[in-house]
């Protein structure tokens, strides 16, 4: 296994246009996009509660 190369890329693209279509792509990817940020805020929320939290511990 190795690096994607642009043929294997642009296999992959083909592949996805025609299993979901041209006007589906965009609304697949809004969802992948707010679906990383949530995940981002949620990491970052943990990470303030965790720095919280260790901070009382010293007190």
């Amino acid at each position: 296994m190795g690096r994607l190369g642009l043929t294997e890329i642009l296999v992959i693209v083909g592949i996805v246009l025609l299993l979901f279509g041209g006007k589906k792509i965009p609304e697949l990817m809004k969802g992948l996009g707010s679906g990383i940020k949530e995940f981002k805020n949620a990491a970052k929320d943990d990470n303030q509660a965790a720095a919280k939290k260790e901070n009382e511990e010293t007190k």
